[in-house]
Formats: C-alpha cells, sequence, structure tokens
C-alpha cells in the first residue's frame, strides 16, 4: 500500500456519488490522500462517504455540500453529468479562485452518446476555463478512463490525456494519475481536451461495434 504522506493535498469530489466520483475516490484514498466527498445535498454525501468506508476502510474521506467541499479542497475535481456542468460552478466559482480543477465532464447527449458532440465553445473543458476565467487552473483529465474499472482492484490499461493551459498545474494533474494508477501525458492547453472527450463517443462506439468490455487508448513510441 502507498506510504502515507501528511503534506499530500485534500481533494474535493462535486459529484462524489456517482460511478466516476466513487472510482477515483477509491483509488486515491488508499493512496493517501484525504478526500471531501461532494453533493448537491448532504445526506447524500454522507451516504457516498459510508459505502465508500465499507469498500476501503483506510480512506480518509467527509461528507459535503458541493459549496463547502469546493471551498475546503486543496485540490477540486467536478465529475457531474455534462448537463449539470455549468451550473454545478456557477454555484462553486468563488471557492475555486487559485486553485487547481480537474473537469472530467464529457459532453455526451442521449440517445447518441457513440456521436461526438462537442459544444460550441469547443470542449466542455474549454467551456469551464471560459467560465472560471485564468484565476482558476482547469485541467481535463480522466474522460476516457472506465469508471467501474477504477472501482476494481485491478491494473487499467488505459492512458490519461491531461489537457490545461498552465503546465505545473497538469505536472500535479499528472501525478494524481498515477496515484491513480494510470499514466497521464501532457496533452496541450485546455483547447486540446476536444481531443479526449471526443474519443470518449468514438470508444463507446468501438465498444458497441467490437462488443469490447471497455476500450482504452495508450501513448506508444520510444523517449529520447
Amino acid at each position: 500500500m502507498p506510504e502515507r504522506r501528511k503534506d499530500k493535498e485534500s481533494i474535493a469530489i462535486l459529484g462524489g456519488t456517482g460511478d466516476l466520483g466513487t472510482g477515483l475516490a477509491m483509488r486515491w484514498g488508499r493512496a493517501g490522500y484525504r478526500l471531501i466527498i461532494g453533493s448537491r445535498t448532504l445526506p447524500k454525501a454522507r451516504r457516498a462517504v459510508d459505502a465508500l468506508h465499507e469498500v476501503s476502510p483506510v480512506s480518509q474521506a467527509v461528507p459535503m455540500e458541493n459549496p463547502d467541499a469546493a471551498a475546503a479542497g486543496d485540490i477540486v475535481v467536478l465529475t457531474v453529468p455534462a448537463v449539470h456542468q455549468l451550473s454545478t460552478l456557477a454555484e462553486v466559482k468563488g471557492a475555486l479562485t487559485g486553485k487547481i480543477l480537474i473537469d472530467v465532464t464529457v459532453p455526451l447527449l442521449p440517445p447518441k452518446v457513440g456521436t461526438v458532440q462537442l459544444p460550441p465553445e469547443g470542449s466542455a473543458g474549454k467551456r469551464a476555463q471560459d467560465l472560471l476565467g485564468e484565476e482558476v487552473m482547469v485541467v481535463s483529465a480522466f474522460q476516457n478512463v472506465a469508471a467501474h474499472l477504477l472501482k476494481e482492484d485491478v491494473q487499467i490499461d488505459c492512458d490519461v490525456l491531461v489537457a490545461g493551459n498552465r503546465k505545473a498545474a497538469r505536472d500535479k494533474v499528472i501525478e494524481l494519475a498515477h496515484a491513480a494508477g494510470v499514466t497521464g501525458w501532457h496533452a496541450g492547453p485546455i483547447d486540446n481536451a476536444a481531443a479526449a472527450e471526443a474519443l470518449t463517443s468514438v470508444l463507446i462506439h468501438i465498444n458497441r461495434r467490437h462488443d469490447i468490455d471497455h476500450s482504452g487508448i495508450k501513448i506508444v513510441g520510444q523517449r529520447h
């Protein structure tokens, strides 16, 4: 088990009651990070923390409503459905100044989730950065990792594309990707978030057409 360090940041996961938020919480909790599980209602956040402690007793997690979670976390992660992205960010915007916001949003529009449908801003990540302004370091990541794999004790054969305007913020998210058991790669500025978001629909189509449980992406090549 990874060594616990008292100086590790606290991570607030907004929408931490869903599958993806729960999976990331399990992985980061086992890696020794302090967690804050955010939800629109405190009872729902409490139930999520209780469920997390059942499967991962070592995880340090507390429940809060989203605005309080965003204020308390050193790093904030947004894992809500795309339809709730902007309303959630507007609610917590004042608490995000000077912080890294990891936006995991994928702009899927049912029923055609296997078709790429990016928003007018170019991507959900760019939409978040435009709304929050440059005082918030928005980093887009984790769109292509299957949520159910994060919740299982397995090695995940999928890399993570990390897009954001500041290299230091991307470095931190790549560190968190490693803590979650996946490899993160610098993918350029937040405008490039469109690539990973679009790939999600492509991977969904591949899963359906070729009867694959969870296709993913891998970066190949030799380092110089």
